[in-house]
C-alpha cells in the first residue's frame, strides 16, 4: 500500500514537471526548398496547405504512400539551447523523406519549422497526433 501511494506521487510530480504527452514522440529538422516534385502529387502546387505548413516523412510514418495528405498536430518538446516555441501547429505529409537515412523522423518546411522553433538549423524533440 505505501509502495503504490509512493508512486502516485512520484508520478504525480513527474507530470507537473514533464508534463502529459497524448500523441507519439519523434525528431524533427527543417528541409529546404526545392520543395517539388514530391512523392504524393508530383508538381501539383495545390498540394501545399495554406501557411506552408506541410511535411516530409521517414519511413516509420510513410506507410507504403498511404501517408500522404495525412495531418498531424505538432508541437516542439525539446533540443539543444531551448529552441522551442509554445503552441501547436497542424501540418499535411506532401512528401516521403529524400535522404538516406532521414535525418529525423518528419522533416517540416522551412515556415512549418519557424513556426514550432526558434533555431532553424537545430534537431528538436517533438510530439505529434495524427488528426
Amino acid at each position: 500500500m505505501v509502495l503504490i501511494a509512493i508512486t502516485i506521487i512520484v508520478v504525480s510530480l513527474l507530470s507537473n514537471e514533464i508534463g502529459f504527452v497524448l500523441g507519439d514522440i519523434g525528431t524533427a529538422t527543417s528541409y529546404e526548398p526545392p520543395y517539388l516534385p514530391t512523392k504524393c502529387n508530383g508538381n501539383r502546387q495545390d498540394q501545399f496547405p495554406p501557411g506552408n505548413l506541410f511535411v516530409s516523412v521517414s519511413e516509420g510514418l510513410w506507410d507504403n504512400g498511404a501517408a500522404c495528405g495525412r495531418r498531424y498536430r505538432l508541437r516542439c518538446l525539446s533540443g539543444n539551447n531551448k529552441p522551442c516555441k509554445d503552441g501547436t501547429i497542424d501540418v499535411r505529409v506532401v512528401d516521403f523523406c529524400r535522404k538516406s537515412p532521414c535525418p529525423s523522423t518528419i522533416l517540416l518546411s522551412n515556415d512549418a519549422f519557424s513556426s514550432v522553433s526558434y533555431s532553424p538549423s537545430a534537431k528538436i524533440n517533438v510530439e505529434y497526433i495524427q488528426i
